[in-house]
């Protein structure tokens, strides 16, 4: 019986129209919900069956999932982490689903863990890899793209989380840059990235969580909430492209703004000596 209330309870929290709904909404098999997920098809299956997540939309035989079911398994995961058992999810669901609104509640987790990129993780095989980067891919690139987690080995392949990201490593290298200096890069960069990403949840959290305490916001905050940080989604993004765009643009001017200044003076110079 608690087990079919529980179920009830994760059927009610699909998450929440989102505000900026200008991308289609990303869809899974069981298989690639748990590849995003970081789990197996067993565990979602098992999730599933005690009610902890709600069953996929059922098209012919063929079950279809969504980005609130992924949002619930990573919430799943960071509880199994902090030491909750399954039968304690369960419990706390049924608590939440009696004192406050579950609909509200599991939107706001949809705001907070659905994934941030539209991207969908790809498989490649070594031989996908090769081919895509024109015959010209090293075995200790692969080591290292592992390790920054570009390319995580799964069996015999290899999950990209970003397949935009090894499309233009292979766009790059194809035009003469060595994919292990990028890669160097990319380390170097991520460091910084992370720290920024840091300090601005921090600054969400300062300002708009911890004015509740430690526990659940009110009831009647929790939507207010949820909205807040969807809409704050794309508005983080936009300042990120426009820093990075204006990094981007100061480093080729102070790089290759010399040395193109000098090739249109020659050119310039050789086209008067040409009319004479």
């Amino acid at each position: 019986m608690a087990a079919a209330k529980t179920r009830k309870s994760a059927g009610a929290g699909r998450a929440a129209p989102r505000p900026d709904e200008s991308r289609r909404p990303a869809e899974y098999s069981v298989e690639e919900l748990a590849r995003a997920a970081r789990t197996t098809v067993r565990n979602v299956r098992a999730y599933q069956d005690r009610g902890l997540i709600p069953p996929p939309e059922r098209r012919g035989r063929i079950g279809v999932y969504n980005d609130a079911h992924l949002s619930r398994l990573r919430i799943i995961g960071q509880m199994l982490e902090r030491g909750y058992t399954l039968t304690s999810i369960g419990e706390l669901l049924e608590a939440w689903e009696r004192g406050s609104d579950l609909a509200g509640l599991f939107g706001l987790e949809s705001a907070v863990s659905s994934p941030w990129t539209d991207e969908s993780p790809k498989l490649y095989s070594l031989t996908d890899l090769v081919k895509l980067f024109g015959g010209n891919f090293k075995l200790p690139w692969l080591v290292k793209a592992a390790e920054l987690g570009i390319l995580i080995p799964e069996g015999a392949r290899f999950r990209a989380p970003s397949p935009r990201m090894i499309q233009a490593g292979a766009e790059l290298v194809t035009a003469g840059i060595p994919l292990d200096e990028m890669l160097d890069v990319v380390g170097r960069l991520r460091g910084n990235v992370e720290q920024a990403a840091d300090q601005m949840v921090q600054l969400v959290e300062q300002h708009m969580f911890d004015r509740f305490g430690k526990g659940l916001p009110p009831a009647d905050e929790v939507p207010r909430l949820g909205e807040i940080i969807w809409r704050l989604r794309p508005l983080v993004e936009m300042a990120v492209h426009a820093e990075v765009a204006r990094a981007m643009e100061a480093a080729a001017t102070r790089h290759l703004g010399d040395r193109l200044a000098t090739i249109l003076d020659h050119m310039t110079r050789a086209k008067k000596k040409a009319k004479k």
